[in-house]
């Protein structure tokens, strides 16, 4: 259970192993002594007197207020992932865009400037480069494998630093300590999307990040169910800063979906390490086909970035993203004869899910800044699945050589 003043644990979950707090942590039983984590639907809670009421709008008292505010299944959502993050505090929302629009806009302000890495899911790409422009905030981008890009665009005049590693669809990598050290150097708090590595491969609290967001509706859930976000920090952040922000705008997690996230956390890192294993031995059988142009991936040994992989990430991957040989026609041809693997935007599913980024997920950021990060019209973006390895090899070799 975590003290909400101090942000620490009150018992020894903190001393767990990974697993153990992937299945107990946060776990507070009603009265009735349920196994699973109780659901709690309702939307509004009541005073025993108009003290205590009076008391909790004061936030002098720590019990629950609108499911808005908070709910006893989205807490023990929230304090399962804080503890396997290692953060000190956690806030579930409703969706990995409203983390990370919660987890800047609450933030900045008209004038301040932000740097961010131009290698960018699409709808942050536009967060970035469309939406947070129209209230006064100015904005650079930059590579974000180049150190020297990084420490040429953060100024004393920039309030904060966005990035994602590995980058979706390319899978650049960014040298964590390096970026977070130069930001801070200037004064700059650092939000890092770590949906692609998943907490269980990465976390990059230990590389100095102030700021993490999840789209719980990848890896975390897992099975393709249901939405949600999550946003991890320092309680003093959580207080002072997204609290109020998010309380009063309303990107609130709902009490299902943060029950469903709890069951796949569960189960997280063992799908996701086998994935893993999966993506790698998929990714070295794609760089050897005739048809592919080329084949990235982390733990390649030919990703250009290989020795930052291997030190910041426990593992590759379930991401492999690659290159068909004849343009658009071909990739599409490809994903036409697929058998097994189905054609989705989403991602870190059970099931293997293949799309082709420049015209879907990133569709809407245009040619030009498509080519500036390495998006082609053949490449494809392939998120592995749980089942068996040689049968998505088959699957894929057969679509590609037809």
């Amino acid at each position: 259970m975590l003290d909400k003043s101090t942000g620490k644990s009150l018992n020894a979950e903190e001393n767990w192993g990974e697993a153990t707090r992937l299945v107990r942590g946060g776990l507070e039983r009603s009265q009735h002594g349920e196994t699973s984590e109780a659901l709690y639907l309702n939307s509004g809670f009541v005073y025993p007197d108009a003290e205590t009421a009076e008391a909790r709008f004061a936030g002098e008292d720590d019990g629950y207020v609108y499911a808005r505010y908070g709910n006893p299944t989205v807490s023990v959502f929230e304090e399962r992932l804080r503890l396997l993050e290692g953060a000190e505090a956690c806030y579930g929302v409703s969706s990995g865009m409203a983390a990370v629009w919660g987890a800047l806009a609450c933030q900045l302000v008209a004038g301040d400037h932000i740097v961010a890495s131009r290698a960018l899911f699409g709808s942050c790409y536009q967060i970035v480069t469309k939406i947070l422009p129209r209230f006064g905030i100015t904005f650079e981008l930059v590579d974000g494998h180049d150190l020297d890009q990084w420490r040429a665009a953060i100024t004393a005049e920039t309030k904060l630093v966005f990035l994602e590693t590995p980058s979706n669809p390319t899978l650049e990598v960014i040298d964590l300590k390096s970026v977070v050290q130069l930001a801070h150097d200037a004064g700059a708090t650092v939000v890092v999307d770590n949906i692609f590595a998943t907490p269980v491969l990465q976390k990059p609290l230990q590389f100095g990040a102030d700021v993490i967001v999840y789209s719980g509706t990848k890896h975390i859930d897992g099975q393709g169910r249901t939405l949600g976000g999550a946003i991890l920090s320092t309680v003093e952040f959580k207080e002072e800063q997204l609290k109020p922000f998010l309380r009063h705008t309303g990107p609130s997690l709902s009490p299902f979906n943060a029950w469903v996230l709890l069951k796949g956390l569960e189960t997280l890192k063992l799908r996701v390490l086998e994935q893993c294993r999966s993506a790698l031995k998929v990714a070295e059988f794609l760089e050897g086909h005739r048809a592919v142009r080329r084949v990235i991936y982390p733990f390649l040994e030919s990703h250009s970035q290989y020795d930052l992989c291997r030190d910041q990430m426990l593992a590759g991957g379930t991401m492999v993203t690659f290159e068909v040989r004849g343009g658009k026609t071909a990739a599409f041809d490809a994903l036409r004869k697929l058998g097994i693997v189905d054609i989705s935007n989403n991602l870190g599913d059970s099931k293997s899910l293949i799309t082709h980024p420049a015209s879907t997920t990133h569709r809407n950021i245009g040619e030009e800044a498509r080519l500036a990060v390495g998006i082609t019209d053949e490449m494809l973006r392939l998120s592995v699945g749980l089942e068996d390895v040689e049968d998505l090899i088959a699957d894929l070799d057969r679509a590609m050589t037809a």
